[in-house]
């Protein structure tokens, strides 16, 4: 065979295999804290906690105890779980660090179901000085919006165009806040308020009606419809699928974008459940590691914050209750 034909052949095979060579394998994050010691926790969770006349462990205790004693919620749990392919112990890992560091668990399920029931008949309305949400993201900022037809990714552009367009500035001679979008047009009580149960905010609730619907069948949320929103974020039946798909999401977005497999790990979805921001979070991961290894520096895991730390260390005592 002419030398020049057998050159070719060997770069088109050459070629060939690179092509079908897999892409960057996935890295499981073990179990089990990165940290040593607790990242150190908010002043604001501090001051909740004294004002309340009570001490992180003990609101730990009131949780737990709720989990251990109530048997239709754990059932409820594992159903939701399974539905969205997720293991419960992600789902109780968000709800023992919210209850420990952000709220004090009320002592029966019942009370969640006649809270959300109050919050239906109150009227509510999501809106900033009288401009309502609706009216609001129809202005042209939002325009680039319209691109994407699924909730989670519309309702995450306009909280992008919110940031760069709209926060701490006046536009058309309106003055807006210096704070996040679910502060201002989503918590007509006070800002900082979430609810329920999975201490959902409903700005959380709109991103991830969507895929809710798609898993669980629930009806699709609508912003212009401020009371439904709020009874799913406090009705425990409806606002656990809303966590289960908030964690299902930061799992599939931080292997998707930063090759890491966090399913084993609560503690670092119960942090993803606590900040937020999972999507860019996981870019940012994503891009400090490429950089890293182009230094010839080994790949940085993904840690736990201070509240997903604590989750990793009850991890034994809440896998027991299932």
């Amino acid at each position: 065979m002419n030398r020049h034909l057998i050159l070719f052949a060997t770069s088109c095979l050459s070629l060939l295999l690179v092509t079908l060579q897999p892409a960057a394998a996935v890295t499981v994050v073990p179990e089990g804290n990165r940290n040593a010691a607790q990242p150190g926790v908010p002043a604001a969770s501090a001051k909740r906690t004294r004002e309340l006349n009570t001490t992180y462990e003990a609101k730990y205790q009131k949780i737990y105890n709720l989990l251990k004693t109530d048997a239709k919620l754990r059932s409820k749990i594992v159903s939701v779980a399974r539905t969205y392919g997720i293991d419960p112990v992600h789902i109780v890992g968000a709800l023992v660090g919210e209850h420990t560091y952000n709220v004090d668990a009320y002592d029966r399920l019942q009370t969640y179901y006649v809270k959300a029931i109050s919050y239906v008949q109150q009227g509510l309305n999501f809106d900033y000085q009288g401009e309502t949400i609706g009216t609001f993201v129809r202005r042209p900022q939002f325009s680039s919006c319209a691109q994407f037809k699924d909730s989670l990714r519309l309702w995450t552009c306009r909280e992008d165009v919110w940031e760069e367009n709209f926060r701490g500035k006046s536009v058309g001679g309106k003055p807006f806040p210096n704070n996040r979008f679910s502060a201002v047009f989503f918590q007509p009580f006070y800002a900082g308020q979430s609810f329920g149960l999975g201490q959902l905010s409903p700005l959380i609730a709109l991103q991830m009606t969507d895929m809710v619907n798609r898993y669980s069948g629930l009806p699709r949320l609508d912003a212009d419809h401020a009371a439904d929103v709020y009874k799913t974020i406090m009705d425990p039946d409806l606002t656990l699928p809303y966590m289960a798909a908030t964690l299902k999401h930061s799992i599939d977005v931080y292997r998707r974008v930063a090759d890491f497999d966090i399913s084993n790990n609560p503690g670092l979805t119960a942090t993803l459940y606590n900040t937020g921001g999972a999507d860019s979070r996981a870019r940012a991961l994503a891009d400090s590691n490429l950089a890293r290894i182009a230094n010839g520096e080994q790949p940085q895991l993904p840690e736990e914050n201070y509240y997903g730390w604590l989750v990793n260390d009850k991890i034994d005592q809440l896998r027991a209750l299932f």
